[in-house]
This record gives C-alpha cells, structure tokens and sequence, in this order.
C-alpha cells in the first residue's frame, strides 16, 4: 500500500527546510495545572496559509520533475489543503487549479484566489468534486495532488513531529488530530522511528469517528454523514493512510462537540492564540479522558489557526 519510512520524512525535512516556517512549541502553566499533565503544544497554527498543510503541499510540488511543473498542479478541497497547495505552486511559479464548493466559506475562497490558484467551482458533492476535477486535468495536464492519500503529501506532513522531537525529546505521548490521515500517518512514522517509547495517539470528533471506529474494528470504514464543528476532520481515511495508522498507532480517542469547544476556547483564553476547531480536538480528549493523561508528558500538534471569526461556536 506504502512503502513510506522514515528516511522519506527526513529527506522531506532537508527539501522543504528554507519554505515553511519551524513553528514554535508552547506550553501554559494554568493548563497543564487545570488538567494535571505536563502539555507541549506544537503550533502549526503558525505554519504558513496557517496550518500544517503547507509542509505536505510543498514537499509534493518541490519533488515534481520539470515538465510536470510546467503544466502545474491541481486538486479538490473547501480547505487548508486547496490554501497550500495554492500557496506552495506559487513559491515555485507554476500554475495551481483548485476546485471548490460553491458554498466554501468566503474567507477560504479569498485565501486561495490570493495566492494565484485558478479557481473551478462546482456544487458541493464529492462527486461533483472529483468530476471536475477530473476535467481540470484532462483539459490542463496539471498533477493530481491527493490531500492526504499521497506518500509524498504525507512525508511532508510527518516533518512536523521530526521538529517537534528535536523540541521536545521523547514526551510520553503524541497527540495528532485524524480526518484523512495524513498528518497522523506522517507523525506516526516519524514518533516510532526516533522515540520508540512514545505512545501515539489519535483525536477524532465523537461525530465523526471513523477512523476510531475502523482502527478497533480492524477494516476500514467509511465515514456517512458526519457531524462536527471540526470542518477539517470530516473526511474519511485511504486504505493508504488507514494501513500507516494501524501499524503504528496506539490509540485513537475521540471528543464530544461541546469538549472540543471548551478546549478550543481554553486555547484561545489561556494561550491567547488561534486554533480553529480542528486543532482543539486534541486538547479534547485530553480533557475527556483526563485519568490517562494525568503526570504524563504530552506533545498535541495543533493542526491549524484558520477559524471563521465571524462564526465562533463560543
């Protein structure tokens, strides 16, 4: 299915090195006090288009041969994905092609026609989505770029935890929230490569647990109509992610909506940072299974800052 390692990470690391940002790691004294463990939270809230996503995006356009890089690079999503793909095209002045519902949010909208992506609306339908995408490539020759089913996407993601482990070494846990997979796929390879000791957790929304439900039923089971406020962990995992995940991942825990927005709100209260709701999923199950964490030494990456500010749950 893959035959990703940790070598890939690495060698992503040392090609995407001088393009992203290495986010800084921070902790809050009150809350690691209210919730009893020692919390070291990775800030890819930080990371450029705000989320982790530019390290997958930028990995897979720098490894694209010259000829593929003239026709450019394309893919579906409403998403941080579509922002850093856009973004990560630009760096490298080619063309990028993102379709996007026509109901995505306007400031996602803004972003991506900010960076000099051509942008391809369509109705919000998965299938409508891969259609059109479909007849983006066929009319343009641009590169397909998966947002998570891509080992290359994925090496990207998992240099998020190769610095978060030069940070902070050998924390007990490490938390990543889980959608598609591929941020917790990445920084599954990476944890188990350099902190053998280290249990690797997933955080997934009550309303949408199909990784946790595939994860302890052994198969992969697609998500039907989930319902959460974290818009970027809606998506269900590839059999490519989903493989990764059962071989090197502990847990995965999931958090109720009302959790996740406590914990979103704990962030920006006590860190006085952005997450979006994605990123406090994390911070959720901590909070709901606190007895697990307790005098733990846990590192949670947060996945991303890009909240609707005119749409707070809070």
């Amino acid at each position: 299915m893959s035959s990703l390692c940790f070598q890939n990470i690495a060698e992503a690391s040392r090609r995407i090195r001088l393009l992203i940002h290495k986010t800084p790691v921070l902790t809050s004294i009150s809350i690691n006090k209210i919730l009893g463990a020692d919390i070291y939270f990775k800030c890819e809230n930080f990371q450029k288009v705000g989320a982790f996503k530019f390290r997958g995006a930028s990995y897979a356009v720098s490894t694209l041969d010259h000829a593929s890089k003239k026709k450019g690079v394309a893919t579906h999503s409403s998403g941080n994905h579509a922002a850093a793909l856009a973004l990560a095209a630009a760096t490298h002045n080619i063309p990028s092609y993102i379709v996007m519902p026509e109901n995505a949010p306007e400031i996602k909208k803004r972003a991506v026609a900010g960076y000099g992506a051509h942008i391809c609306f369509c109705t919000p339908t998965l299938e409508a989505r891969e259609q059109t995408l479909e007849q983006v490539v066929n009319e343009t020759g641009a590169v397909f770029v998966h947002p998570y089913d891509n080992d290359k996407v994925i090496a990207g993601q998992g240099t998020a935890a190769l610095e978060l482990l030069d940070q902070i070494p050998a924390p007990d846990i490490v938390i990543a929230p889980v959608g598609g997979g591929g941020l917790l796929s990445g920084t599954s390879i990476t944890v188990k490569h350099l902190s053998p000791s280290t249990k690797i957790f997933g955080a997934e929304p009550a309303g949408a647990d199909d990784a946790a439900r595939s994860f302890y039923a052994g198969k992969l089971i697609p998500s039907v109509n989930p319902v959460t406020i974290a818009d970027g962990l809606l998506t269900s995992l590839s059999e490519r992610t989903f493989s990764i995940i059962r071989k090197n991942v502990n847990e995965i825990l999931t958090a109720r909506e009302e959790t996740i927005i406590r914990a979103m709100r704990m962030i920006w209260e006590r860190m006085k940072i952005i997450v979006e709701p994605s990123a406090a999923v994390p911070l959720a199950v901590v909070m709901e299974h606190s007895e697990r964490f307790r005098n733990k030494t846990v590192a949670i990456i947060l996945s991303g800052g890009n909240a609707d500010l005119d749409h707070l749950p809070f």
